[in-house]
């Protein structure tokens, strides 16, 4: 049988430690995909991004699942893809596009191909000046900062004008700043999930109460979204605008502009949760995906 590693890491797994507080999502990703894959002859293995390469052995192709601590060791992340990828492996995404995707700089690269983004700054570092220089630049009375490397939230802020950062705090990375958009609270975030370049199913994430962050770490919640045609060929349009022909998966994050108009906030393409209780097909679109490229003969 073939076998079908889930990268995962050691918050992430079931076992007698504590787990991140969103780890149930990681339970519900694998409960969509392992019984769709079973069918197809395929058995999903849960592995520690981390673990010796040999635990490695026999496992034919490798999905991004829920390494979700890759953010602090990117290096040390693509590394291992790399290796695996050298080892015959099939990585799902390839380490091409990790490596693309790591730094939120590709955005750059999304708005001179023609897709709509949120406004932003781009810092080595910031600190009280910067996001103080960033409200006149951008136009508002309050900023979010980014990591430009990270994942689910972690290490965000948000500032006001009358709430800036003390003196001699700094972000202590490479960061990003962008105006905070009302439409965030008012209808909160869509999600559009593409498997093998086509649209699976579109969520709606809110924030909860007096939280602006959506991801479920912070209470958020999920509903699916049946997108318009607008909607849905703006972020049919980011994914055109991917210099990758051929991933097996993409979630696109979007948020409304004050235009009306739906912009990419970020373009998943690593280990993005793929939202399955609201997507109930994602199971046997990505198996069905997966077991095509399998298939292929090797070039």
């Amino acid at each position: 049988m073939v076998q079908v590693g889930f990268l995962a890491c050691a918050d992430t797994l079931p076992g007698d430690g504590p787990r991140r507080g969103d780890a149930f999502e990681h339970d519900l990703e694998v409960a969509a995909l392992r019984p769709a894959l079973a069918a197809r002859g395929m058995e999903l293995v849960e592995i520690d991004w981390r673990a010796p390469v040999e635990r490695f052995a026999g496992i034919d192709a490798v999905l991004l699942g829920t390494a979700w601590d890759y953010q602090d060791r990117a290096d040390a992340f693509l590394a291992r893809l790399e290796d695996l990828e050298a080892r015959g492996l099939a990585v799902h995404n390839p380490p091409a596009a990790v490596r693309w995707n790591l730094d939120k700089r590709y955005l750059r690269e999304l708005e001179a191909a023609g897709a709509m983004t949120v406004p932003t700054l781009w810092h080595d570092d910031a600190g009280r000046a910067e996001v103080a220089a960033a409200m006149d630049a951008l136009q508002t009375d309050r900023v979010v900062v980014k990591r430009r490397i990270g994942a689910g939230g972690l290490g965000q802020h948000s500032f006001t004008r009358d709430t800036l950062p003390e003196d001699g705090w700094t972000m202590g990375r490479a960061a990003m700043i962008q105006p905070f958009l009302p439409a965030i609270l008012e209808e909160g975030e869509f999600t559009f999930v593409f498997v093998g370049g086509q649209f699976s199913h579109a969520v709606n994430k809110r924030a909860a109460a007096g939280e602006y962050r959506i991801q479920s770490l912070y209470g958020g919640t999920e509903t699916p979204y049946a997108p318009g045609a607008d909607d849905l060929a703006h972020a049919a349009a980011v994914v055109a605008a991917l210099p990758f022909d051929d991933l097996l998966y993409a979630r696109i994050d979007m948020v409304r502009l004050p235009s009306g108009e739906l912009a990419v906030m970020e373009a998943e393409l690593i280990e993005p949760y793929l939202y399955p209780e609201q997507g109930p097909e994602l199971g046997e679109r990505m198996a069905a995906a997966l077991a095509a490229r399998m298939e292929r003969p090797a070039a």
